[in-house]
């Protein structure tokens, strides 16, 4: 991401396309997300079982997240659950060798690769993380033309959701390797913001709602960032950074 960022920022290119759950909430001075296309499914999916509650007693389960992990042991401690590495393939071809009883994948990336597996969470289960299944337009802040072409293929939905979701972790001062789930949902013109923030073995965990107008997408995530703050998220994330 570094070196597309470069690019940008030197003129040798105009537009830069991320998987939105990558991108940091701060961004490098003099860039901007842009646009956001339409939202694919934004939730985890089980792979290897019906849900989180068909996994068997004491299975091993297989992610690389650790906000997975946090939420999967927040509500079923009696889980194994490993590190795993590999794309997709890679994955799914462990889980049929029998070196894990289930794995958990993003549901967004089993139906771009077309891959008919794996049975969707709720977001109240396992909160997605956020930007999860969006793809985000990164340009320079004040280039009108390219901001124009973005505008073209933005789904408002999508762009509104994301707000709110990267304004969330930007307030609570996570990353993407930090246990913190967001997930935003619009219905007309109400916005729904579900957030989670766990310590990575699943053992101390908050979570929390917002409702508000979907017309300050920014302010709804730092109001259910200073809610969480108020019950003790930051110390609980920086234990967490510190494990």
């Amino acid at each position: 991401m570094k070196e597309l960022e470069e690019a940008l920022l030197d003129g040798r290119a105009d537009l830069a396309v991320h998987s939105a759950k990558d991108v940091p909430g701060e961004l490098p001075a003099g860039l901007s997300i842009v646009g956001v296309p339409e939202r694919a499914d934004a939730r985890d999916a089980i792979c290897g079982a019906a849900g989180v509650a068909a996994i068997p007693e004491g299975a091993v389960v297989g992610t690389s997240s650790l906000r997975r992990r946090s939420q999967l042991l927040a509500v079923r401690p009696d889980l194994v659950v490993e590190d795993m590495r590999g794309n997709v393939d890679t994955r799914l071809k462990k889980l049929s060798a029998g070196e894990y009883d289930a794995i958990v994948l993003a549901r967004a990336g089993l139906d771009r690769l077309g891959v008919d597996e794996g049975e969707p969470v709720d977001a109240e289960t396992l909160t997605p993380a956020p930007g999860q299944g969006c793809i985000a337009l990164e340009a320079r802040s004040g280039d009108d033309a390219v901001r124009q072409l973005a505008d073209a293929i933005t789904d408002r939905r999508a762009l509104v959701a994301l707000t709110a979701e990267r304004a969330a972790v930007t307030a609570l001062d996570a990353t993407c390797h930090t246990p913190v789930g967001a997930h935003a949902r619009l219905d007309d013109d109400a916005l729904t913001l579900d957030g989670y923030a766990g310590l990575p073995d699943g053992s101390a965990w908050i979570r929390d709602r917002v409702e508000g107008d979907a017309g300050d997408p920014s302010a709804l995530g730092r109001e259910l960032a200073e809610r969480m703050l108020a019950v003790g998220a930051g110390e609980l994330l920086a234990a967490a950074d510190s494990r």
